[in-house]
Protein backbone atom coordinates (compact mmCIF):
# COMPACT_ATOMS: atom_id res chain seq x y z
CA UNK A 1 0.00 0.00 0.00
CA UNK A 2 3.17 2.09 0.84
CA UNK A 3 3.72 2.43 -3.04
CA UNK A 4 0.41 4.91 -3.49
CA UNK A 5 0.94 6.84 -0.47
CA UNK A 6 2.11 10.50 -1.21
CA UNK A 7 6.14 10.62 -0.92
CA UNK A 8 6.09 12.87 1.96
CA UNK A 9 4.09 10.26 4.60
CA UNK A 10 6.48 9.47 7.27
CA UNK A 11 7.86 5.69 7.74
CA UNK A 12 5.77 4.88 10.52
CA UNK A 13 2.72 5.80 9.34
CA UNK A 14 3.30 3.96 5.89
CA UNK A 15 3.77 0.93 8.01
CA UNK A 16 0.60 1.66 10.07
CA UNK A 17 -1.35 0.25 6.77
CA UNK A 18 1.24 -2.16 5.72
CA UNK A 19 -0.37 -5.09 7.42
CA UNK A 20 -4.05 -3.72 5.69
CA UNK A 21 -2.14 -3.35 1.97
CA UNK A 22 -0.56 -6.99 2.30
CA UNK A 23 -3.70 -8.78 3.64
CA UNK A 24 -6.25 -7.25 1.02
CA UNK A 25 -3.80 -5.90 -2.03
CA UNK A 26 -3.97 -9.19 -3.84
CA UNK A 27 -7.61 -9.58 -3.69
CA UNK A 28 -8.93 -10.18 -7.36
CA UNK A 29 -10.96 -6.57 -8.25
CA UNK A 30 -14.55 -8.00 -9.66
CA UNK A 31 -14.93 -4.41 -11.39
CA UNK A 32 -14.09 -4.40 -15.56
CA UNK A 33 -11.04 -2.29 -15.92
CA UNK A 34 -12.33 0.69 -17.34
CA UNK A 35 -14.49 0.98 -14.39
CA UNK A 36 -12.36 1.24 -11.85
CA UNK A 37 -12.41 5.16 -10.69
CA UNK A 38 -11.25 4.30 -7.41
CA UNK A 39 -8.76 1.69 -6.12
CA UNK A 40 -10.17 -1.43 -4.80
CA UNK A 41 -7.86 -1.14 -1.98
CA UNK A 42 -8.47 2.50 -0.92
CA UNK A 43 -12.18 1.23 -1.14
CA UNK A 44 -11.77 -1.84 1.58
CA UNK A 45 -9.84 0.92 4.14
CA UNK A 46 -12.61 3.71 3.80
CA UNK A 47 -14.80 1.51 4.46
CA UNK A 48 -12.76 -0.35 7.35
CA UNK A 49 -12.04 3.18 8.68
CA UNK A 50 -15.89 3.73 8.49
CA UNK A 51 -17.37 1.14 10.11
CA UNK A 52 -14.77 1.29 12.75
CA UNK A 53 -16.26 4.67 13.69
CA UNK A 54 -19.82 3.80 13.79
CA UNK A 55 -20.85 3.27 9.62
CA UNK A 56 -23.95 0.97 9.55
CA UNK A 57 -24.67 1.43 5.92
CA UNK A 58 -23.11 2.23 2.90
CA UNK A 59 -24.40 5.97 3.45
CA UNK A 60 -22.38 6.47 6.22
CA UNK A 61 -19.65 4.54 5.09
CA UNK A 62 -19.57 7.88 2.41
CA UNK A 63 -20.30 10.25 4.71
CA UNK A 64 -17.53 9.67 7.21
CA UNK A 65 -15.80 9.26 4.00
CA UNK A 66 -16.24 12.65 2.33
CA UNK A 67 -16.21 14.28 6.14
CA UNK A 68 -12.43 12.53 6.94
CA UNK A 69 -11.38 13.25 3.32
CA UNK A 70 -8.38 15.57 4.17
CA UNK A 71 -7.09 13.12 7.18
CA UNK A 72 -7.60 9.54 4.65
CA UNK A 73 -5.49 11.59 1.90
CA UNK A 74 -2.99 11.78 4.00
CA UNK A 75 -2.50 8.03 3.61
CA UNK A 76 -4.37 6.66 0.95
CA UNK A 77 -4.31 7.38 -2.73
CA UNK A 78 -7.65 9.01 -3.53
CA UNK A 79 -6.62 9.72 -7.19
CA UNK A 80 -10.80 10.38 -7.65
CA UNK A 81 -11.63 11.93 -4.14
CA UNK A 82 -14.45 9.21 -2.10
CA UNK A 83 -16.78 6.88 -3.66
CA UNK A 84 -20.24 7.32 -3.87
CA UNK A 85 -22.35 5.10 -1.56
CA UNK A 86 -23.40 3.40 -5.00
CA UNK A 87 -19.76 2.52 -5.79
CA UNK A 88 -19.15 1.09 -2.03
CA UNK A 89 -22.63 -1.10 -2.21
CA UNK A 90 -22.10 -2.50 -5.99
CA UNK A 91 -18.24 -3.32 -5.60
CA UNK A 92 -18.71 -5.13 -1.95
CA UNK A 93 -21.94 -6.81 -3.57
CA UNK A 94 -19.44 -8.41 -6.56
CA UNK A 95 -16.73 -8.66 -4.36
CA UNK A 96 -15.91 -12.28 -3.78
CA UNK A 97 -17.16 -13.29 -0.27
CA UNK A 98 -15.06 -16.46 -0.11
CA UNK A 99 -11.97 -14.81 -1.28
CA UNK A 100 -12.76 -11.52 0.83
CA UNK A 101 -12.96 -14.06 4.32
CA UNK A 102 -9.26 -15.83 2.66
CA UNK A 103 -7.81 -12.09 3.20
CA UNK A 104 -9.44 -11.80 6.33
CA UNK A 105 -8.18 -14.66 8.01
CA UNK A 106 -4.72 -13.85 6.65
CA UNK A 107 -4.68 -10.30 8.52
CA UNK A 108 -5.63 -12.17 11.18
CA UNK A 109 -3.01 -14.67 11.36
CA UNK A 110 0.02 -11.87 10.42
CA UNK A 111 -1.54 -9.18 13.44
CA UNK A 112 -2.15 -11.78 15.58
CA UNK A 113 -0.54 -15.50 14.99
CA UNK A 114 -1.91 -18.39 16.77
CA UNK A 115 -1.87 -19.29 20.01
CA UNK A 116 -1.94 -23.21 20.60
CA UNK A 117 -3.76 -24.28 23.74
CA UNK A 118 -6.54 -22.13 24.00
CA UNK A 119 -10.40 -22.59 22.95
CA UNK A 120 -11.60 -21.76 20.00
CA UNK A 121 -15.35 -21.93 19.72
CA UNK A 122 -17.35 -22.59 16.55
CA UNK A 123 -20.90 -21.04 16.69
CA UNK A 124 -23.66 -19.40 13.76
CA UNK A 125 -25.55 -16.40 13.57
CA UNK A 126 -28.19 -15.44 11.11
CA UNK A 127 -27.87 -11.50 9.72
CA UNK A 128 -31.82 -11.26 10.02
CA UNK A 129 -32.28 -8.09 8.21
CA UNK A 130 -30.58 -9.78 4.68
CA UNK A 131 -33.66 -11.56 3.91
CA UNK A 132 -35.49 -10.23 0.82
CA UNK A 133 -38.75 -11.56 0.25
CA UNK A 134 -39.68 -10.07 -3.24
CA UNK A 135 -36.33 -11.62 -4.19
CA UNK A 136 -37.16 -15.19 -2.89
CA UNK A 137 -33.58 -14.58 -1.03
CA UNK A 138 -33.71 -16.14 2.45
CA UNK A 139 -31.99 -14.61 5.46
CA UNK A 140 -27.76 -15.48 5.45
CA UNK A 141 -26.82 -17.39 8.22
CA UNK A 142 -23.16 -17.48 9.09
CA UNK A 143 -20.61 -20.19 11.30
CA UNK A 144 -18.03 -18.27 12.79
CA UNK A 145 -14.44 -19.09 14.77
CA UNK A 146 -14.02 -17.13 17.89
CA UNK A 147 -10.19 -17.58 20.02
CA UNK A 148 -11.19 -17.33 23.62
CA UNK A 149 -7.97 -16.45 24.83
CA UNK A 150 -6.93 -13.61 21.98
CA UNK A 151 -10.31 -12.41 21.93
CA UNK A 152 -10.40 -12.52 18.70
CA UNK A 153 -12.91 -13.52 15.50
CA UNK A 154 -10.93 -15.62 13.61
CA UNK A 155 -13.02 -16.20 10.35
CA UNK A 156 -16.66 -17.41 9.41
CA UNK A 157 -18.35 -19.68 7.14
CA UNK A 158 -21.62 -19.17 5.11
CA UNK A 159 -24.20 -21.84 5.14
CA UNK A 160 -25.46 -22.83 2.70
CA UNK A 161 -29.30 -21.59 1.93
CA UNK A 162 -29.91 -25.33 0.78
CA UNK A 163 -28.34 -26.93 3.81
CA UNK A 164 -27.13 -26.53 7.81
CA UNK A 165 -24.35 -25.83 9.95
CA UNK A 166 -23.32 -29.52 9.98
CA UNK A 167 -22.23 -28.54 6.34
CA UNK A 168 -20.56 -25.43 6.83
CA UNK A 169 -18.37 -26.35 10.20
CA UNK A 170 -15.74 -28.59 8.45
CA UNK A 171 -15.15 -25.82 5.62
CA UNK A 172 -14.96 -23.30 8.51
CA UNK A 173 -12.78 -26.04 10.80
CA UNK A 174 -10.01 -26.51 7.28
CA UNK A 175 -8.89 -22.54 7.42
CA UNK A 176 -7.78 -23.11 11.53
CA UNK A 177 -4.78 -24.27 12.92
CA UNK A 178 -6.12 -26.32 15.75
CA UNK A 179 -3.35 -27.61 17.12
CA UNK A 180 -3.32 -27.82 20.75
CA UNK A 181 -6.38 -25.90 21.06
CA UNK A 182 -9.70 -27.09 22.30
CA UNK A 183 -12.51 -26.35 19.75
CA UNK A 184 -15.93 -25.86 21.42
CA UNK A 185 -19.52 -26.53 19.35
CA UNK A 186 -22.94 -26.64 19.98
CA UNK A 187 -25.26 -30.36 19.76
CA UNK A 188 -25.74 -29.01 16.24
CA UNK A 189 -22.05 -29.93 15.33
CA UNK A 190 -21.56 -32.78 17.84
CA UNK A 191 -21.10 -35.38 14.43
CA UNK A 192 -18.44 -38.14 14.56
CA UNK A 193 -16.91 -36.76 11.36
CA UNK A 194 -16.42 -33.31 12.86
CA UNK A 195 -14.90 -34.78 15.87
CA UNK A 196 -12.51 -36.88 13.51
CA UNK A 197 -11.67 -33.70 12.02
CA UNK A 198 -10.90 -31.33 14.48
CA UNK A 199 -8.33 -34.84 16.22
CA UNK A 200 -6.79 -35.33 12.33
CA UNK A 201 -5.86 -31.13 12.79
CA UNK A 202 -4.39 -31.98 15.92
CA UNK A 203 -7.04 -30.44 18.35
CA UNK A 204 -9.09 -31.17 21.13
CA UNK A 205 -12.80 -30.91 21.16
CA UNK A 206 -15.59 -30.23 24.39
CA UNK A 207 -18.99 -31.68 22.40
CA UNK A 208 -22.30 -30.24 23.94
CA UNK A 209 -24.59 -33.65 23.79
CA UNK A 210 -28.35 -33.46 23.73
CA UNK A 211 -31.07 -35.21 22.22
CA UNK A 212 -29.85 -34.67 18.39
CA UNK A 213 -27.46 -37.80 19.55
CA UNK A 214 -30.10 -39.31 21.49
CA UNK A 215 -28.43 -43.14 22.48
CA UNK A 216 -25.31 -40.93 23.51
CA UNK A 217 -27.00 -38.39 25.23
CA UNK A 218 -29.30 -41.42 27.29
CA UNK A 219 -25.69 -43.22 28.18
CA UNK A 220 -24.07 -40.34 29.42
CA UNK A 221 -27.07 -39.10 31.40
CA UNK A 222 -26.60 -42.73 33.21
CA UNK A 223 -23.08 -43.03 34.10
CA UNK A 224 -23.17 -39.47 35.83
CA UNK A 225 -26.54 -40.71 37.42
CA UNK A 226 -25.07 -43.66 38.42
CA UNK A 227 -21.54 -42.07 39.55
CA UNK A 228 -23.36 -39.74 41.81
CA UNK A 229 -24.34 -42.71 44.00
CA UNK A 230 -21.47 -44.24 44.05
CA UNK A 231 -18.61 -43.85 47.50
CA UNK A 232 -17.48 -40.25 47.72
CA UNK A 233 -13.90 -41.73 46.82
CA UNK A 234 -15.43 -42.68 43.41
CA UNK A 235 -17.34 -39.44 42.49
CA UNK A 236 -16.03 -37.38 39.44
CA UNK A 237 -13.60 -34.61 39.26
CA UNK A 238 -14.88 -31.30 40.47
CA UNK A 239 -14.52 -27.63 40.43
CA UNK A 240 -17.30 -24.59 40.66
CA UNK A 241 -17.53 -20.67 39.42
CA UNK A 242 -19.43 -18.49 41.20
CA UNK A 243 -20.14 -14.81 39.62
CA UNK A 244 -22.47 -11.72 40.90
CA UNK A 245 -23.71 -8.66 40.02
CA UNK A 246 -26.80 -6.49 39.36
CA UNK A 247 -28.92 -8.39 41.20
CA UNK A 248 -27.54 -11.53 39.46
CA UNK A 249 -26.15 -14.41 41.20
CA UNK A 250 -24.93 -17.29 38.77
CA UNK A 251 -23.46 -20.85 40.27
CA UNK A 252 -22.05 -23.29 38.02
CA UNK A 253 -20.41 -26.89 38.59
CA UNK A 254 -18.35 -28.78 36.47
CA UNK A 255 -17.67 -32.25 36.65
CA UNK A 256 -15.64 -34.17 34.29
CA UNK A 257 -15.56 -38.48 34.18
CA UNK A 258 -12.22 -40.35 32.83
CA UNK A 259 -12.42 -43.68 34.25
CA UNK A 260 -11.88 -46.11 31.24
CA UNK A 261 -14.57 -48.28 31.68
CA UNK A 262 -17.33 -45.31 31.89
CA UNK A 263 -16.20 -43.83 28.39
CA UNK A 264 -15.89 -47.22 27.10
CA UNK A 265 -20.25 -47.91 28.06
CA UNK A 266 -20.79 -44.35 26.50
CA UNK A 267 -18.45 -45.10 23.54
CA UNK A 268 -19.06 -49.00 23.27
CA UNK A 269 -19.35 -48.84 19.43
CA UNK A 270 -16.05 -47.03 19.22
CA UNK A 271 -16.89 -44.43 16.95
CA UNK A 272 -15.88 -41.12 18.53
CA UNK A 273 -12.22 -41.06 18.57
CA UNK A 274 -10.32 -39.95 20.82
CA UNK A 275 -12.31 -39.71 23.70
CA UNK A 276 -11.41 -38.74 27.34
CA UNK A 277 -14.27 -37.96 29.02
CA UNK A 278 -17.33 -36.74 29.86
CA UNK A 279 -18.41 -33.64 31.38
CA UNK A 280 -21.43 -32.20 33.29
CA UNK A 281 -22.57 -28.74 33.79
CA UNK A 282 -24.83 -27.68 35.94
CA UNK A 283 -25.79 -23.37 35.72
CA UNK A 284 -28.28 -22.43 38.98
CA UNK A 285 -28.84 -18.74 38.15
CA UNK A 286 -30.84 -16.09 40.63
CA UNK A 287 -32.03 -12.96 39.21
CA UNK A 288 -34.04 -10.94 41.16
CA UNK A 289 -34.61 -13.26 43.87
CA UNK A 290 -35.94 -15.79 40.89
CA UNK A 291 -34.17 -18.98 40.61
CA UNK A 292 -33.29 -21.64 37.68
CA UNK A 293 -31.41 -24.49 36.76
CA UNK A 294 -30.51 -26.38 33.91
CA UNK A 295 -28.14 -28.97 33.17
CA UNK A 296 -25.56 -30.00 30.01
CA UNK A 297 -23.37 -32.57 28.99
CA UNK A 298 -20.42 -32.72 27.09
CA UNK A 299 -18.32 -35.56 25.13
CA UNK A 300 -14.83 -34.22 25.67
CA UNK A 301 -11.42 -35.99 23.84
CA UNK A 302 -7.87 -35.45 25.07
CA UNK A 303 -6.96 -35.94 28.83
CA UNK A 304 -9.50 -33.08 30.78
CA UNK A 305 -10.10 -32.02 34.23
CA UNK A 306 -12.68 -30.35 35.54
CA UNK A 307 -10.95 -26.73 35.24
CA UNK A 308 -9.80 -27.49 31.52
CA UNK A 309 -13.77 -27.94 31.06
CA UNK A 310 -14.69 -24.87 32.66
CA UNK A 311 -12.46 -22.78 30.98
CA UNK A 312 -13.42 -24.75 27.48
CA UNK A 313 -17.26 -23.87 28.52
CA UNK A 314 -17.11 -20.49 29.56
CA UNK A 315 -14.61 -19.53 26.70
CA UNK A 316 -17.59 -20.96 24.39
CA UNK A 317 -20.39 -18.48 26.13
CA UNK A 318 -17.80 -15.88 25.11
CA UNK A 319 -18.89 -15.66 21.09
CA UNK A 320 -22.32 -15.21 22.27
CA UNK A 321 -21.55 -12.54 25.19
CA UNK A 322 -18.47 -10.98 23.12
CA UNK A 323 -19.05 -11.56 19.55
CA UNK A 324 -23.01 -11.87 19.04
CA UNK A 325 -24.23 -9.62 21.86
CA UNK A 326 -21.68 -6.79 20.44
CA UNK A 327 -22.56 -6.99 16.96
CA UNK A 328 -26.24 -7.29 17.65
CA UNK A 329 -26.11 -4.52 19.96
CA UNK A 330 -23.61 -2.21 19.55
CA UNK A 331 -22.67 -2.62 15.51
CA UNK A 332 -27.01 -3.10 14.56
CA UNK A 333 -25.86 -5.97 12.39
CA UNK A 334 -29.31 -7.68 12.75
CA UNK A 335 -30.84 -3.97 11.59
CA UNK A 336 -28.95 -3.84 8.77
CA UNK A 337 -30.78 -3.89 5.46
CA UNK A 338 -27.22 -4.61 3.24
CA UNK A 339 -28.74 -7.30 1.10
CA UNK A 340 -27.35 -7.24 -2.24
CA UNK A 341 -25.26 -9.79 -3.74
CA UNK A 342 -22.69 -10.28 -1.64
CA UNK A 343 -22.87 -7.35 0.55
CA UNK A 344 -24.45 -8.47 3.66
CA UNK A 345 -21.32 -11.01 3.84
CA UNK A 346 -18.71 -8.87 3.26
CA UNK A 347 -20.08 -5.92 5.37
CA UNK A 348 -19.98 -8.82 8.24
CA UNK A 349 -16.27 -9.13 7.53
CA UNK A 350 -15.76 -5.59 8.06
CA UNK A 351 -17.45 -5.87 11.47
CA UNK A 352 -15.30 -8.43 12.54
CA UNK A 353 -12.17 -6.16 11.61
CA UNK A 354 -13.48 -3.48 13.12
CA UNK A 355 -14.48 -5.56 16.28
CA UNK A 356 -10.90 -7.34 16.64
CA UNK A 357 -9.45 -3.66 16.31
CA UNK A 358 -11.14 -2.15 18.19
CA UNK A 359 -11.43 -5.10 20.95
CA UNK A 360 -7.77 -5.01 21.07
CA UNK A 361 -6.43 -1.06 21.47
CA UNK A 362 -5.06 -1.29 24.98
CA UNK A 363 -7.47 1.56 26.50
CA UNK A 364 -10.36 1.52 28.72
CA UNK A 365 -14.15 1.33 27.09
CA UNK A 366 -16.69 -0.42 25.91
CA UNK A 367 -16.58 -0.88 21.97
CA UNK A 368 -19.82 1.79 21.63
CA UNK A 369 -17.75 3.92 23.62
CA UNK A 370 -14.39 3.19 21.57
CA UNK A 371 -16.43 3.99 17.98
CA UNK A 372 -17.49 7.12 19.02
CA UNK A 373 -14.24 8.32 20.36
CA UNK A 374 -12.38 6.61 17.19
CA UNK A 375 -15.20 8.94 15.19
CA UNK A 376 -14.14 12.01 17.29
CA UNK A 377 -10.38 11.85 17.31
CA UNK A 378 -8.38 11.07 14.11
CA UNK A 379 -4.86 10.71 16.78
CA UNK A 380 -7.21 7.85 18.44
CA UNK A 381 -8.38 6.15 15.17
CA UNK A 382 -4.68 5.69 14.13
CA UNK A 383 -4.35 3.24 17.68
CA UNK A 384 -6.95 1.57 17.02
CA UNK A 385 -5.37 1.05 13.34
CA UNK A 386 -1.94 0.35 14.85
CA UNK A 387 -3.22 -2.55 17.32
Amino acid sequence: MSTMLPDTLHDSTILLWDRLYDAFIGLPDPRLARTREHPLIDIIAVAICAVICGADSWVAVETFGKAKQPWLAQYLGLPNGIPSHDTFGRVFAMLDAEQFQQHFLHWVKTVWPSDHGEVISIDGKTLRGSHDRDAGKHAIHLVSAWAHDRRLVLAQRTVDSKSNEITAIPALLALLDLKGCTVTIDAMGTQVAIAKQIIQQQGDYALAVKDNQETLHTDITLVFATVADAQPSTLPDHTRTVDAGHDRIEVRDYWVITAAEDLDYVNRNGVWPAVGGIGKVQRERTLHGVTSSETSYYLLSGTPTAHSFAHAVRGHWGIENQVHWVLDVTFSEDQSRIRVGNGAQNFSVLRHIALNMLRHEPSKGSIKTKRFRAALDTAYLLKVLQV
